[in-house]
């Protein structure tokens, strides 16, 4: 019997058990992953959040396996056919895989044709060939015609059923052999007929092989995209069929796995060709298919989770970007013919401002462009300009250049930003509620302006998939990409802290512990009664209560409130220990805060008692030094590059500075201001061997690359983070690349196949 849940959560986890079991008592309790990890560190010995995250999620696939453990269990001894043995290996059975292989036999189903022949008396039939190849299968079989059975053929067909069906529900021969395949078999993907033009996307998997095992995830999403688009067939084959005219003739390794459990060989007995054909239909026709089903889907899984971390890992670098700060900002949503839309937010994101101007083609208002903006800069004490980076991006931005050239009074600085989603809050719910009687149009301009001064308050009202930093993520399980990255937003609104009397109801719903509802009431609590002067005052909002503020209380703050402690992440039922050290060392705590050498020498042990230990009490310690600290890095900002506007302006071995905008397993993408992505391939971002592209960039960086090859056909541009290469040794090393598909080892650039990159490309949205 497999040990408890907590046991092998805790082995997973590396920790003990009593660790797991106190983080599953709270997360029973209602609490969430940031309050456990922050402020409940004594109960779980110090999980932090990435391995609370983990251990939530087995624990919801464990509890599932038991649930279903449970019914496989009372469905087979209602059949009446539980005994000791089977349900001693469904009590071990670690994973549903296995305890599915278990269960087949017993599964209720439709008649099949293995039932059928039972039904008709040809169970001993099939028992007796197996049990005795020296008999004649035709002469055998003579003995079993009845009204159902005419005549021996059929006799033989059925009683070739039954042993297929014995061989394909044997869990431990099925385990063996998926375990075979999967460590052995290869992919092998070639053009549908007819196709190949419509799928050139596609074209360097018109031909490809790949073994499985080896196959990372984009390129496995890569391939079974293409099959569910219609433009390749995919097949897996063991090594030996790959090339038919050099397949061995006789069993393959798998058929001789299935005689060699049966104890079936060829001796030149009268039944051994009957069973040795049996061994290879129950293969080809039943074995096999199931196990490529499950295996592909298997595989699938695994990349499905790749691509979601992938995306995880980008969201969050995104929520996490540098906020320009509370500044009155001017947002411009570019555009040519539909004009360029204006929106002008004030330092604490309140649309002050609107218009709308034509600077580009066809109506060419260039100047009274400038000057439009330069009286709303004017009168609305304007510091930053934030630009989109969609269609007509690098004009405006020369329209925004020439604004601070005519207008150097004004002290302006001209931002490029993404507005990756900014589409989707425009006609959303939520924006319609804020900005009820504002253009759809102008509402995008709102929303650039305002992820400039705080990416993550304003990215939050958007839901995170559509803010598209993806791989592939229209393909992979819907549910646990929003599971996933709704996991993710929570975390970041909750380690940056949110303004209790600033916030918008979209920022407090991600807040520990309050709902859509609870956020909705906390606003329209604010609205009537005005700025809530300390944390206890939530206690008055309707249906929020003591459980509820026990789990949001510490991550909102009230700057300038009655109590100092109400700015900081120190939560409120802590506030016994500042009172504490407060006591001790004869100071007020405005005096106490900020006093980093006198808390330094601080002795945390002194402070402790029953219900807060010494991790807590040093949190405290280091939240008094810096109160609310903002975890985000420091605001900068890239410079694009001067003429540089279009992928007919970029030239080889140029060196241009750009923005990260997505990172994949294999290389990061790079906005340089010509409205396309460039992509620095993973052996190209840095001079040394990179496992995962995150160990060097993430999503917002500024990085400085080099033009090394430029593809206006199909327009991809291939970058480089090492300055020193060039694009003629580039063209060198692509020209002597092996074709897709075959082994490889290269160097200094890192394995990856040359066809990865088109169908990968596929799977992300680049285009501006």
């Amino acid at each position: 019997m497999l040990p408890p849940i907590s046991q092998r959560l805790a082995a997973e986890l590396a920790c003990r058990p009593q660790q797991v079991e106190a983080a599953i008592q709270l997360f029973d309790e209602g609490a969430t992953v940031p309050f456990v990890a922050r402020y409940r560190k004594e109960a779980t010995g110090g999980l932090d959040d990435t391995q609370l995250r983990t251990l939530d999620e087995r624990l919801r696939y464990l509890r599932e396996l038991e649930e279903r453990r449970a019914s496989v269990i009372a469905s087979v001894q209602e059949q009446g056919k539980l005994t000791e043995q089977l349900h001693a290996d469904l009590l071990v059975a670690d994973n549903k895989q296995r305890l599915e292989d278990l269960y087949l036999p017993y599964k209720p189903r439709r008649r099949t044709r293995a039932q059928i022949a039972r039904e008709a008396g040809l169970q001993p039939l099939a028992d007796s060939l197996l049990a005795d190849p020296g008999l004649v299968p035709e002469h055998a079989a003579a003995a079993y015609l009845n009204e159902q059975v005419a005549d021996a053929k059929a006799a033989l067909d059925g009683a070739r059923a039954i042993l297929m069906e014995a061989f394909a529900e044997d869990a431990g021969l099925i385990g063996t052999l998926r375990d075979h395949l999967a460590g052995n078999g290869v992919v092998k993907t070639t053009v549908v007929e007819g196709k190949a033009h419509e799928g050139a996307k596609f074209s360097d998997y018109f031909d490809y092989s790949e073994r499985l095992a080896q196959m990372p995830s984009h390129r496995v999403l890569a391939v079974l995209r293409g099959r569910n688009e219609g433009v390749l067939d995919l097949a897996l084959l063991l090594p030996d069929e790959l090339d038919p005219a050099a397949r061995p003739v006789g069993p393959n390794v798998c058929e001789l796995k299935i005689a060699q459990r049966f104890g079936i060989e060829n001796q030149g007995r009268p039944g051994d060709k009957w069973l040795a054909d049996t061994v290879r239909l129950a293969w080809r026709a039943k074995i096999f298919l199931s196990l490529e089903s499950d295996l592909i889907n298997t595989v699938r899984e695994r990349a499905e989770l790749d691509a979601i971390k992938v995306f995880a890992s980008n969201l969050k670098d995104l929520l996490l970007a540098a906020p320009a700060g509370p500044r009155a900002t001017l947002g411009l949503d570019p555009g040519l013919r539909t004009g360029v839309k204006v929106a002008v937010v004030d330092a604490t994101g309140k649309l002050v401002d609107t218009a709308t101007l034509y600077p580009h083609e066809p109506r060419n208002e260039w100047d009274k462009s400038i000057a439009a903006l330069a009286a709303l800069a004017a009168r609305h004490k304007v510091e930053l300009i934030a630009i989109g980076n969609g269609t007509a991006s690098r004009e405006t931005d020369r329209l925004a250049a020439e604004l601070i050239k005519r207008h150097p009074e004004l002290a302006l600085t001209k931002l490029v930003v993404s507005e990756a989603g900014a589409s989707v809050y425009s006609a959303s719910e939520l924006a319609a509620r804020e900005f009820p009687t504002l253009d759809v149009s102008l509402r995008g301009a709102v929303s650039i302006a305002r992820r400039l001064q705080d990416p993550l308050a304003e990215l939050v009202k958007i839901e995170p998939k559509a803010i598209g930093v993806g791989q592939y993520q229209h393909d992979v399980n819907q549910g646990a990409l929003a599971r996933t990255l709704d996991a993710v937003v929570e975390d970041c609104v909750n380690a940056v802290g949110v303004d209790l009397n600033t916030a918008s109801a979209a920022l407090l719903a991600r807040v520990s512990g309050l709902s859509s509802t609870l956020a909705g009431n906390i606003v329209q609590y604010r609205d009537v009664h005005g700025a809530f002067a300390d944390r206890k005052a939530l206690l008055q909002v309707p249906r929020l209560g003591e459980k509820t503020f026990e789990q949001a209380a510490g991550f909102l703050r009230v700057p300038g409130g009655t109590n100092p402690l109400d700015a900081s992440a120190v939560h409120p039922e802590a506030y016994p220990v500042v009172e504490k050290i407060i006591a001790k060392v004869n100071r007020n705590v405005k005096a106490l805060i900020g006093d980093s050498g006198f808390l330094r020498q601080l002795a945390p042990a002194d402070f402790t008692d029953e219900r807060f230990g010494l991790p807590t009490v040093r949190d405290i310690i280091a939240e008094l030094e810096k109160p609310g600290r903002d975890p985000r890095p420091e605001f900068k900002t890239a410079s694009f590059a001067e003429g540089v506007e279009d992928l007919k302006d970029l030239q080889c071995d140029m060196v241009l500075e750009g923005v990260v905008t997505n990172v994949t397993n294999f290389g990061a993408f790079v906005d340089i201001g010509v409205h396309q992505d460039g992509l620095v391939h993973i052996s190209a971002l840095s001079n040394r061997f990179v496992k995962d592209p995150r160990e060097v960039v993430k999503a917002g960086d500024v990085v400085k690359v080099k033009v090394l090859e430029v593809d206006l056909k199909r327009r991809r541009v291939a970058l480089s983070m090492r300055l020193s290469d060039s694009a003629r040794d580039h063209a060198g090393a692509d020209a002597a690349r092996i074709p897709a598909g075959r082994a490889q080892k290269t160097a200094p650039r890192q394995a990856e196949p040359q066809g990865a990159m088109a169908a990968a490309l596929a799977g992300l949205k680049l285009t501006r």
